[in-house]
């Protein structure tokens, strides 16, 4: 074989997104693109805010912005993103707490290969973002899948049964790809107290990974918790690929938590896993970009009004689904148990998902809302005939959300 096995296995369990993006291409090629309605991708439609664009021409006049930077990345950067988390969490972050990255994938992976020994445990929770599995096999490690509740909230007496002398780390997302779900205060806090104790049982560090890309994308008022206030031990990643619509920039940061433990030697550790795995540094340009939009976003009220057209028109055809409080990913359940077909009856009426099996949850499938209003508009008919030919319970106005 040419390639390698592992990386062929990989190949074969790789992503369902990819794939059915690949379906939607041949799709798009009989039909017209226009005549597809591809919810398969969670790539940002939406340009950056203007704010982007006047400080990337205020960069480029500046100059000395194409050069290597340290691993750290920029120093007057990371200072800058530190007051932003200080203000944020009310606690003494400084420059020396954050890592600029190759997006919150990056960041993850360098974080994984500075704490995991061959063996070592990682709690994820399901439905996770598939990539997981292969960023924690990248470092040896090895992922232990927890479920969650019936509304994708974190089941702590699910988690503590999965908790071993093993277990280096729990990653959480919040807001979740796939299903949108914030984990709340009170959940976080229940988990925070069980890592704690667990500590003290095995003897050794438990760190919480918080991967963050969609903090901003929030609705309806809610709130994301600071992940810093709740756990001691904790390492947020996040990126600007949703919030600031730079998924194809790459950037993006981690913030080690004042007081971690061997916060020192945990730093330099990341920073020669981002060399070691050749990312060498995040983007010189994008890092002085950013770092003074800390507080911008993208329109967020555009993602809200999508979401709503979707939940609105779906729960009306009788499909139950956990609305989402964030990101912009609707995890509805399917009518039949094998999600691999019902996805392939939604293709004959050029409508592309994503099983919920690529993400570790049958009897689902994901609908990213990250389009054009018309293609949520477009796709009503074909989703109506399929709740015909399923023949989904319910009616028009009766709610069916869980």
């Amino acid at each position: 074989m040419t390639i390698a096995k592992k990386v062929a296995d990989s190949m074969e369990k790789s992503s369902w997104i990819r794939r059915m993006f690949e379906e939607g291409e041949e799709l798009r090629k009989k039909v017209g693109p226009e005549n597809v309605y591809d919810f398969t991708l969670g790539n940002p439609i939406m340009e950056p805010p203007a704010e982007f664009q006047q400080r990337l021409l205020e960069v480029l006049e500046q100059g000395d912005c194409h050069g290597y930077t340290g691993p750290l990345g920029w120093e007057e950067v990371r200072r800058s993103i530190a007051a932003h988390y200080k203000v944020r969490t009310g606690l003494p972050f400084t420059m020396d707490n954050i890592i600029m990255t190759c997006g919150a994938a990056g960041g993850f992976n360098s974080v994984l290969t500075a704490i995991l020994d061959p063996g070592d445990e990682v709690v994820i929770f399901v439905p996770y973002f598939a990539e997981y599995l292969f960023y924690i096999d990248n470092a040896n490690g090895v992922a232990v899948k927890v479920d969650t509740d019936r509304e994708f909230g974190i089941d702590v007496a699910a988690l503590e049964k999965a908790l071993s002398p093993k277990t280096k780390a729990v990653a959480i997302n919040s807001p979740n790809n796939p299903t949108g779900r914030v984990y709340d205060e009170k959940m976080l806090a229940e988990m925070a107290r069980l890592l704690e104790a667990k500590q003290k049982e095995y003897g050794h560090e438990i760190y919480l990974l918080s991967d963050e890309p969609y903090r901003a994308i929030v609705y309806n008022g809610c709130r994301v918790p600071e992940i810093s206030n709740v756990y001691e031990n904790s390492i947020v990643m996040t990126s600007h690929s949703k919030d600031l619509g730079l998924a194809g920039e790459r950037i993006g940061n981690i913030a080690l938590r004042p007081g971690i433990a061997e916060y020192e030697e945990l730093r330099e550790a990341i920073a020669f896993t981002t060399r070691a795995l050749g990312f060498k540094s995040a983007p010189a340009t994008m890092q002085r970009v950013v770092s003074t939009l800390q507080d911008s976003t993208v329109d967020i009220a555009a993602y809200e009004r999508k979401r709503n057209m979707l939940c609105e028109g779906l729960e009306k055809l009788g499909f139950k689904f956990h609305k989402p409080e964030g990101a912009f990913y609707l995890f509805p359940q399917t009518p039949i148990p094998d999600d691999v077909k019902f996805v392939k009856e939604l293709q004959k009426e050029c409508i592309l998902t994503v099983p919920g099996s690529g993400f570790g949850r049958p009897g689902h499938i994901r609908i990213s809302y990250c389009v054009e209003d018309d293609t949520i508009v477009r796709s009503m008919p074909g989703f109506e005939k399929i709740a015909r030919r399923m023949k989904i319970p319910g009616q028009a106005g009766t709610p069916r959300s869980k």
